[in-house]
């Protein structure tokens, strides 16, 4: 597996990006001001973390996501360990990520790459989406922000 830097002449792959985000329009708002890493087998994008400047020293990751068929080996910690490793190398001192309540498997996989949860957006996918959002049976309606301090 190779974790590259995408490029710009190449196109971010929406097709994983939607699997994170269900909103094309806010994907093409917030992926023109940020950085992409990949994922790669074989010459073919299975992961992508979209990394967007904060201010001077925090890095946020607006999305990430792995290709179903690829999920439960470790792609996605590479990809946040390599978010961090290049969050520290451009100085930044805070790595922070945001997700739904209702996602219950992501909360978990953030809290054991180190992320502790620091605060909610009450509403916000109510606020920000058209349509509703539900996973796990539960309806999406808050953004929980966790956050991990670099060294």
């Amino acid at each position: 597996m190779e974790i590259r830097i995408l490029q710009k002449h190449e196109e971010p792959p929406m097709d994983l990006l939607l699997l994170a985000d269900p909103s094309t329009s806010l994907i093409e708002k917030y992926i023109k001001e940020s950085e992409c890493v990949v994922a790669l087998v074989e010459n073919k994008i299975i992961g992508i973390c979209v990394l967007l400047q904060k201010d001077a020293s925090t890095v946020e990751i607006v999305n990430i996501a792995v290709a179903a068929y690829m999920q439960d080996q470790g792609i996605g910690k590479q990809l946040v360990i390599h978010a961090k490793q290049r969050a520290q190398k451009n100085g930044f001192k805070r790595l922070e990520v945001g997700t739904g309540n209702s996602s219950i498997s992501q909360l978990a996989f953030y809290q054991k790459c180190g992320f502790r949860i620091t605060s909610i957006e009450f509403d916000y996918f109510i606020n920000h989406y058209a349509e509703e959002i539900y996973e796990n049976g539960i309806q999406c309606k808050d953004m929980i922000r966790l956050s991990l301090e670099l060294e």
